[in-house]
């Protein structure tokens, strides 16, 4: 754990990840995997609570929607999600509604995306000097080379391109109109981590990324393996898993996937029971 945490906070502050702050909220990803109200990262919005992005359709359309969602999502929706929470948890680590406009951030020790309880002031603020250092290490080198575009250009499209990457597995792995999401009562460990979902991705794609898209299923099932066995392990889970319908496997491929889920996957109608992902009409105010 302690070699995890040095190469890991060393690296991630490299990509300007808060690294023990996201380490947090990406642990609570895996506790609460398609939990309704305690789950984290892409969870569903409730129908009563989408008016904008109703009315967003309504004037634009189901392409140009789906094509603004796109957009939004793999260019600043990593940025916005660290500095406010945004489709994160609605309720606080003690189990609270969260207030309305309060923002969960991975800045302030004092956001509400963390408990009250434990070492986080320390570990947060320790994520916050990550990022500056490497920030202080980019304008260094800037004034050094006297070339700051130049550097400017070799950082941030190479940042813009591994969180679009980050975003879009989180996305496509967790959210589509075939996997429910599930309120208080229905939810369990085990069964949230099932609503994982395996893809295709086309070589060199899959391999340079660890198999993370064709194995999620057992990375949710066991964060704590190394990615070297996901492969053989995902070959055991199948067995296992598909005969009782339990195993999710999406055989689309990532640009039809994106589109499709952009379309189709826009709120669900409560935090009760299960839910299934529905769109906005076109043609009426209601939805189906």
């Amino acid at each position: 754990t302690l070699l995890c945490d040095v190469v890991g906070f060393i690296l991630h502050s490299f990509l300007l990840v808060p690294y023990f702050s996201w380490q947090y909220s990406h642990a609570k990803h895996h506790a609460k995997t398609s939990h309704l109200s305690d789950g984290e990262t892409h969870i569903a919005s409730i129908k009563k609570d989408s008016t904008r992005d109703r009315w967003m359709h309504a004037v634009l359309g189901d392409d140009a929607f789906a094509v603004v969602e796109i957009l939004l999502l793999l260019t600043i929706g990593w940025p916005i999600y660290l500095f406010t929470g945004i489709t994160g948890a609605r309720r606080d680590p003690e189990g609270k509604p969260l207030e309305t406009g309060k923002l969960r951030d991975h800045f302030r020790p004092s956001s509400a995306l963390f408990p009250k309880t434990g070492a986080w002031d320390a570990r947060v603020m320790a994520s916050n000097a990550g990022l500056v250092l490497n920030l202080y290490a980019i304008y260094a080198i800037a004034e050094y080379s006297g070339q700051p575009l130049k550097v400017a250009m070799m950082y941030f499209p190479a940042y813009l391109w591994v969180n679009m990457w980050l975003v879009l597995y989180t996305w496509l792995h967790h959210v589509s109109t075939e996997v429910p999401q599930l309120g208080d009562g229905e939810w369990s460990w085990v069964r949230g981590a099932l609503c994982t979902i395996d893809r295709p991705y086309p070589f060199p794609i899959d391999w340079m990324h660890h198999h993370i898209g064709s194995t999620h299923v057992a990375h949710h099932l066991f964060s704590n393996m190394p990615c070297y066995h996901a492969v053989e392990a995902t070959a055991a889970l199948k067995k296992f898993l598909e005969p009782k319908g339990l195993y999710n496997y999406d055989p689309r491929g990532i640009i039809r996937a994106t589109w499709e889920t952009a379309h189709d996957c826009h709120y669900v109608d409560s935090e009760e029971g299960v839910q299934m992902w529905k769109k906005w009409k076109t043609d009426e105010s209601d939805c189906y």
